[in-house]
């Protein structure tokens, strides 16, 4: 299927390297066998951005302390910052209740965008109502 990472050349050599069986269970992945995963600054609560995982990702980002994504452009998994130097150090990662998002708080070290932005959420304010209690 188009867009699925199980064939990158940059997946572990290692077979026994696996998502626990129990976690893959409860994910629910789109059409592409990824997950959206909502990065989040740990200690202010402040959203940096929103990536994408499948179970090796979220491997990785649970066993390493790093967070890694599927990059649906390169098709190919992206730790963050190995380039930038803008590295995401995990401090948590949950899975929400239906099994289709995941929140990885994080310590966001330098940029999260790729623009140059602290978050992805920085450059466009869309004009909205306020809702009043």
């Amino acid at each position: 299927m188009e867009g699925m990472p199980e064939e990158s050349p940059q997946r572990p050599a290692e077979a026994e390297q696996r998502l626990d069986p129990a976690i893959a269970a409860r994910l629910k992945r789109d059409a592409h066998g990824l997950v959206a995963a909502v990065a989040q600054q740990w200690d202010t609560g402040e959203v940096l951005m929103v990536g994408w995982m499948d179970e090796e990702a979220l491997r990785r980002t649970l066993t390493s302390g790093r967070a890694t994504y599927w990059s649906r452009s390169r098709q190919a998994y992206w730790r963050k910052g190995d380039t930038s130097g803008h590295v995401q150090l995990v401090r948590e990662v949950r899975l929400d209740c239906d099994g289709d998002a995941l929140l990885v708080k994080v310590h966001q070290v330098g940029a999260a965008c790729h623009t140059g932005d602290r978050t992805c959420f920085d450059a466009d304010v869309l004009s909205a109502v306020v809702g009043v209690a």
